[in-house]
């Protein structure tokens, strides 16, 4: 059963979703603060169109192809989201309606025969090519950056927004970028966990961090701690149990969820015992 673990498939799997795992955890504690957890679901389903021109075309490539989706989809969605009377997900959803349906004409127009769905909807360690561990150090590098630069700002435009305008935060800026980095972290991880589970170390492992804490500084640190160790976790335990690694680090990163969130209200009732 455990044949196997020192392949160089699984090497680069664990490399690229531990790069990875690193601005999957760092964003996610925006999204999550933002209450954008539907548009960093959504995202990664967006990029069906993408997927399929990629196949199509093998000269642009899926990876080419699905980030030009993802982007054009956070493109659409934030100035869509500027009119507060579409806000609050509905542009979030019609156009993710519209990607399903664009990638379903091109499907059928485009000829391309048969897609891998499995892999492409939950990833393969199998997937996981040089290029896709090189993309996620890049992604990786540049998510620190840009966030190690700009978190006073993020900080205050998340928590305050109304205060951070006239002090000099650039609201519209660090939500494009922000949206930006979520697409292109997504993009970046569809290999090893698929479109379809992408979202799951980009909101789970920070709602677990937030169970635990509520300052912004440590939740960070063990978000990002937190997304590579499930990241690991669930591709050594998808190689070892043959299923598909997107569908395994979903899943654990759900019982670690449960887990924390029984411990805090364990805690809670604890503590309405001693004030008795």
């Amino acid at each position: 059963m455990l044949e196997g673990l020192d392949a160089p498939y699984l090497t680069r799997a664990l490399a690229a979703g531990a790069l990875v795992a690193v601005p999957l955890g760092l964003l996610g504690c925006f999204v999550l603060l933002r209450d954008l957890a539907f548009f960093a679901h959504a995202v990664g389903v967006a990029t069906f169109p993408g997927l399929v021109i990629g196949a199509a075309l093998p000269g642009v490539g899926p990876f080419a192809s699905a980030l030009a989706a993802a982007l054009a989809f956070s493109g659409f969605v934030s100035l869509g989201e500027r009119d507060r009377a579409l806000s609050g997900g509905a542009v979030t959803g019609v156009a993710l309606a519209g990607a399903l349906a664009l990638g379903s004409v091109l499907l059928v127009s485009l000829e391309v025969g048969a897609l891998p769905v499995e892999r492409l909807l939950f990833g393969s360690v199998l997937a996981v090519s040089d290029a896709d561990v090189a993309r996620s150090a890049a992604t990786a590098a540049l998510t620190v950056a840009v966030i190690g630069l700009t978190l006073p700002r993020l900080a205050a435009t998340t928590f305050d927004r109304e205060w951070a305008a006239p002090a000099g935060g650039r609201g519209r800026a660090g939500d494009a970028a922000l949206v930006a980095l979520v697409a292109i972290a997504v993009v970046c991880a569809l290999p090893a966990v698929g479109s379809l589970l992408a979202a799951a170390l980009l909101v789970v492992p920070a709602a677990t961090v937030r169970v635990l804490t509520e300052r912004l500084a440590p939740m960070l640190a063990c978000a990002v701690a937190l997304s590579v160790l499930e990241m690991a976790g669930g591709i050594v335990l998808a190689r070892v149990l043959d299923l598909p690694p997107g569908a395994v680090v979903a899943t654990l990163a759900g019982v670690v969820f449960g887990m924390a969130a029984a411990l805090r209200a364990a805690a809670g009732r604890l503590a309405l015992e001693v004030a008795r």
